[in-house]
């Protein structure tokens, strides 16, 4: 993997928008993503500076762009699922214009933080739908555009999705790595609260209790200290209660974390449908913990009845993940609809 700097991220931007047969490329090492979030942490920004050739790129193109790509990814959750190819497009103009187009400095600042923005969003797309090496590939095109845009919060919050890839797919080690070497250039007290609550879910999935609970701790802490104007949309009182009742499910505080799970489902929004699905999943998860079969089947079947008609495959595989536990409570209330639901 190159380094960070600004001759890579057009490169980087094209071989993510590749039509290649996807199938053919491994997935990035974690040695590899681990280097990389050290090389960020370590450098300073490498912004290009103004442009001398090519067709204008003027600010009114610009503000267009940002503003349609803002209206893609503010749609509500059930109808973002038809919008991947618009998404796609979108970036490939981005990305056209940061090579190939004549503009100051300050528009290829905003072109970088939308190439960035854009190829976080296009990312987890292609993550909900388990396409994990291309996801990554976007993810680290992202990083390099919000390194050039010297955007330290939106590099950190890149180098999270990373590690929430890595924890996903049971590679703590190097999830936690990405998230401390983030976590020493974020800024932001909610970006910093999202890095600590997630270091917290993988230290805790390691059995690490005292340091996961720190970083629980200052997940808390982080999150109170941004007023509600700061708060991002994506994390909430909700997020910080499900995921620390996650991690204490790891840690083997079953009664706490499913009363965390249960009240931080109760606090999200209803336009965070995808997220509900998933916090569903975990409750349902947590009821099994706890040999409650049948709130634990009432529980997963809405999550798949909602994650079937939102169009979300990880929050459906996340059920189907549950199944082979159900077997062994085939005759409780409810287990026999949610296994024949789960097989049709």
């Amino acid at each position: 993997m190159t380094a960070l700097g600004p001759y890579n991220i057009v490169p980087a931007l094209r071989e993510a928008l590749s039509t290649v047969d996807r199938r053919i490329f491994l997935s990035v090492t974690g040695a590899a993503l681990t280097a990389l979030a050290a090389g960020w942490a370590a450098g300073d920004t490498h912004a290009q500076s103004e442009t001398a050739s090519g067709p204008p790129v003027g600010d009114e193109l610009v503000a267009m762009l940002e503003e349609s790509s803002a209206g893609l990814t503010s749609l509500p959750t059930e109808q973002r699922q038809y919008i991947p190819d618009l998404l796609d497009a979108h970036l490939t103009t981005v990305t056209n214009l940061l090579e190939n187009g004549r503009y100051p400095k300050r528009v290829g600042l905003r072109l970088h933080t939308l190439a960035s923005s854009l190829s976080q969003t296009v990312a987890w797309h292609r993550f909900d739908v388990a396409d994990h090496p291309t996801a990554a590939k976007f993810w680290i095109a992202g990083l390099r555009s919000a390194h050039a845009s010297g955007d330290r919060d939106m590099g950190a919050a890149l180098l999270g999705d990373l590690a929430y890839q890595a924890a996903w797919r049971k590679d703590h080690v190097t999830a936690a790595g990405l998230l401390e070497h983030a976590l020493t250039r974020s800024e932001h007290p909610a970006a910093r609260s999202l890095l600590n609550l997630r270091l917290a879910r993988t230290l805790a999935a390691q059995g690490e209790r005292r340091a996961a609970l720190r970083s629980l701790d200052a997940a808390e802490r982080l999150l109170d200290t941004a007023s509600g104007s700061e708060r991002p949309a994506w994390l909430s009182e909700a997020d910080l209660a499900v995921d620390s009742g996650q991690a204490l499910l790891d840690l083997g505080d079953t009664a706490r974390a499913h009363r965390l799970i249960g009240e931080g489902q109760a606090l999200l929004p209803p336009a965070r449908d995808k997220t509900r699905g998933v916090f569903l999943a975990y409750r349902a998860a947590s009821h099994l913990n706890l040999r409650e079969p049948e709130l634990a089947a009432a529980t997963a079947r809405e999550s798949l009845q909602l994650a079937r008609r939102i169009g979300a495959p990880r929050c459906v595989q996340l059920v189907h993940d549950l199944i082979p536990r159900f077997r062994s409570y085939r005759n409780a209330e409810g287990v026999p609809e949610l296994l024949h639901l789960a097989a049709s």
